[in-house]
């Protein structure tokens, strides 16, 4: 009898429709029912001995709630009826209203929590208390849709429990040693991660949207062109890439897509035409390696008159010295048409990038020397010692791609000025291990009619060393500042773009970020995650208004 292995996942949402995500134990057909009537199914797919569905669910009415069910070959899976999963709330699709109030969670590095009843070593998991949060009050306050911007998985950093299980089918003094080796490793990995109870139950419950970063392939994942030229010579590499980009595509980026885009998605429709899609999945992923511009791994969602843009700031790099764009020319082009399409016809513009756009300005000048000496540009001592440099401190967000960092300002610009320009625009990330709000300017000219913000909020459940408290509180002062100008003589840098300052943070800890929109209002809150006698539990550190 076919069970359900993962999942449910509630993904794409809107007015009328909805999709879901389970992996199950064996082939069968896997059934949606909703209290209301309303009902969907899908037969599984195959990929190396695994089974999927995405089930969409269509004909739901706007604004409401309805319980579901699901039921894989006529036998219902969920809910469960053991404990936990007994005594929390049925899992529930509420599709938006016409209520124009809009409840956006997001936060990135979400390092797997351990077992019910063992010590946790990096503190209370946000997704946890979130969790529990909503759980305690169904009826009270949610997000309409959870933001998970990065670092789904730890493909280089494996817990005690996972390097246990990799002990039991191959030999860790092997190479890749401690970490994933192929796509079941992979999928030990979302195990993991989503057999939480707390969690399996909220992503049942709460949309979500997703976008990897490098931890979900490798640390430092596309850093340089000679990192790439380094990691191919290994001889591990390409089985990781390509289970990486094939679990990707799988456990994530699917139920990114509308059902719209599932439908007409032809990848889908291999995978499903065959009883073992594995080949045609793997085809995909060596294409994508060897030519990011084969694969588009970005997306947009619309939420009424909020609009959502999630940039692959990871795979569509130009890495050639030179020719360093954090954008391809393609993707570039989507992303400006995704933005100024229609514009005018939403109320705030949300930009997710897994990088953070606006860092502390020690570290912005220090990437954006990094990538003038890298390229020869002082010799090549310089260019190796660069390099070294580049890989150590992880300088590759998007001030080391410093035309990168001044087209996406001009286009926020553009975005944010005149007629119709939205109330915000915010530029939602995570990556660094903690969480701020900067704002720029516009020097020499007027700044845009929007109010630009740039949010960061992570990690969501991982460590931060006290060294990396201090350097980033170093990293926003003034004399970090002055320090940062050494940097920028040297490398003989021009002025960015814009200026901008920190507006609130820096804050450490577990934590999300929640921007509640309501016609052109836009509420920002920080929460952090802070053990309780019945858990994890979220205490609010800070709540700013953005715009009337």
């Amino acid at each position: 009898m076919a069970g359900l292995r993962l999942g449910p996942l509630l993904r794409y949402i809107d007015d009328s429709s909805a999709t879901l995500w389970v992996e199950t134990s064996r082939p069968g057909t896997v059934e949606v029912r909703c209290a209301d009537g309303t009902a969907g199914r899908a037969g599984t797919f195959q990929i190396a001995g695994h089974h999927y569905a995405l089930v969409p669910v269509t004909g739901l009415t706007s604004g409401t709630s309805t319980p579901y069910e699901v039921f894989v070959d006529r036998t219902r899976v969920w809910p469960v009826a053991e404990e936990p999963f007994a005594s929390l709330p049925p899992s529930v699709i509420a599709t938006p209203g016409p209520d124009d109030r809009l409840r956006v969670a997001f936060g990135s590095c979400r390092w797997a929590a351990p077992p019910t009843g063992e010590t946790d070593p990096v503190g209370p998991d946000a997704l946890d208390a979130l969790a529990r949060r909503i759980a305690a009050s169904p009826a009270g306050e949610r997000p309409d849709v959870l933001l998970l911007l990065g670092d789904q998985v730890y493909a280089d950093e494996t817990s005690d429990a996972t390097r246990a299980w990799f002990a039991a089918r191959r030999d860790l003094n092997d190479p890749p040693g401690s970490q994933v080796a192929d796509y079941e490793e992979y999928t030990h990995l979302y195990d993991e991660s989503w057999l939480d109870p707390q969690v399996r139950w909220l992503m049942s419950t709460v949309p979500t949207c997703m976008v990897f970063d490098d931890h979900d392939v490798a640390d430092d994942w596309n850093t340089s062109a000679s990192w790439v030229a380094d990691m191919r010579a290994l001889p591990w590499w390409r089985e990781r890439i390509l289970s990486g980009l094939m679990s990707y595509w799988v456990y994530q980026h699917l139920g990114n897509l509308s059902p719209a885009e599932v439908a007409a998605d032809p990848l889908y429709a291999a995978v499903r035409e065959t009883p073992d899609g594995t080949d045609a999945l793997r085809a995909f992923a060596a294409a994508a390696d060897a030519d990011p511009t084969s694969a588009r791994w970005s997306y947009r969602r619309d939420f009424g008159r909020v609009r959502l843009v999630m940039v692959d700031s990871r795979a569509a790099r130009v890495l050639e010295e030179g020719r360093r764009s954090m954008l391809d020319p393609g993707e570039a082009s989507w992303l400006r048409e995704q933005v100024l399409d229609g514009h005018g016809s939403y109320d705030h513009l949300l930009i997710g990038t897994s990088l953070p756009w606006l860092l502390p300005h020690l570290v912005h000048d220090v990437e954006a020397w990094s990538s003038v000496v890298c390229r020869g540009d002082k010799g090549d001592r310089w260019a190796r010692f660069g390099e070294r440099l580049r890989r150590a401190a992880d300088l590759e967000h998007w001030p080391a791609f410093p035309e990168s960092f001044d087209e996406l300002a001009e286009l926020i610009a553009e975005t944010g000025t005149g007629p119709g320009a939205p109330a915000t625009v915010c530029v939602l990330s995570g990556d660094v291990h903690h969480a701020y709000v900067a704002e720029p300017s516009w020097p020499g000219r007027a700044g845009p009619d929007a109010r630009v913000v740039q949010l960061t909020c992570s990690p969501v459940h991982n460590s931060i060393p006290r060294s990396l408290r201090l350097g980033f509180r170093f990293g926003w002062s003034a004399g970090a500042r002055a320090f940062g100008g050494v940097f920028a003589r040297h490398g003989g840098l021009g002025r960015p773009a814009v200026h901008w300052r920190r507006t609130g943070g820096p804050w450490f800890g577990n934590q999300l970020m929640t921007l509640t929109t309501q016609g052109r209002s836009a509420v920002l809150r920080l929460e952090c995650a802070r053990p309780g006698p019945a858990g994890a539990r979220l205490r609010t550190v800070s709540e700013t208004r953005l715009s009337q």
